[in-house]
């Protein structure tokens, strides 16, 4: 399957102003470029790439004062699969967990643990330990938030998420993770492209979050939002929550004037 994807986002800046993007795709999937994910810009600006310290792309710009118009287009190939379905993969004890792993068992910004631990342990302690535990967690989730834009804000935690019962994509996410790490699960926030491709189409295209575990060694792909297997994921960025992994961070007064993503399935080539 051939995949293709970018987008286009708008800010009108009063003044100059210095912006952190993360819009690039992730280091592990570059190798599936056809074509250049180039962060474009106009006006014509300079764009200085670094990995940050979870190994994301991020993207720094000075945004002149005025108008300007970011946007990539590019064809990625994907191998059309579904997320894995692995129902034997096994917690692991806390002490056999890799150092590197030990992070995502911690509370974080917008991951409260600390406010969801008894909840979590009332609700999930009596399941299966592993793949049934997070799948349970995902059902919950999937039926406890009410998606709704309208709902949505920038400072919304898990905890928040939880007693609102409503959301987007990233408060899902959220919740989930906190709960599996209230259960001593490694969980780590996600986000990315994910296309209506092989699904009905539900509303207008934007970025998606979902989230990881580590389980039987390894990281695996969950996502409470949709709360089933879905294929065509571009991923972007990985972190703690999404204070890790923002797609744009402005430092500076930058007024959002369009947005728009495309994750769409392209053509074979010629």
């Amino acid at each position: 399957m051939r995949l293709k994807t970018g987008f286009e986002i708008v800010y009108d800046c009063p003044a100059p102003v210095p912006m952190l993007l993360m819009l690039s795709v992730h280091p592990s999937r570059r190798a599936d470029l056809e074509t250049p994910d180039w962060v474009r810009t106009d006006p014509a600006a300079d764009v200085r790439q670094y990995l940050d310290v979870y190994g994301n792309i991020c993207s720094r710009l000075l945004a002149p004062a005025g108008r300007i118009k970011l946007s990539s287009d590019f064809i990625i190939a994907d191998s059309g699969l579904i997320d894995p379905y692995v129902p034997d993969a096994q917690e692991h004890p806390l002490h056999e967990l890799p150092d590197d792993v030990i992070v995502y068992l911690m509370g974080s910004r917008y991951c409260d643990t600390e406010k969801l631990s008894q909840t979590a342990w009332s609700l999930f302690g009596h399941t299966l330990p592993g793949w049934a535990r997070v799948q349970a967690i995902c059902d919950y989730v999937h039926d406890h938030i009410v998606f709704n834009y309208a709902d949505a804000r920038p400072d919304k935690t898990a905890y928040e998420a939880w007693a609102e019962g409503a959301g987007v994509c990233r408060d899902y996410a959220h919740l989930a993770i906190a709960f599996c790490r209230c259960l001593n699960i490694p969980a780590r926030y996600c986000t990315g492209y994910m296309g209506d491709i092989g699904v009905p189409v539900v509303g207008v295209m934007d970025f998606s979050a979902w989230f990881e575990v580590y389980l039987g060694g390894r990281w695996h792909t969950f996502d409470a939002r949709n709360n089933m297997p879905r294929m065509a994921r571009v991923l972007i960025a990985r972190g703690r929550d999404a204070v890790d992994v923002p797609i744009a961070t402005t430092f500076g007064t930058a007024e959002l004037a369009g947005f728009q993503v495309t994750s769409l399935e392209a053509p074979p080539a010629a």
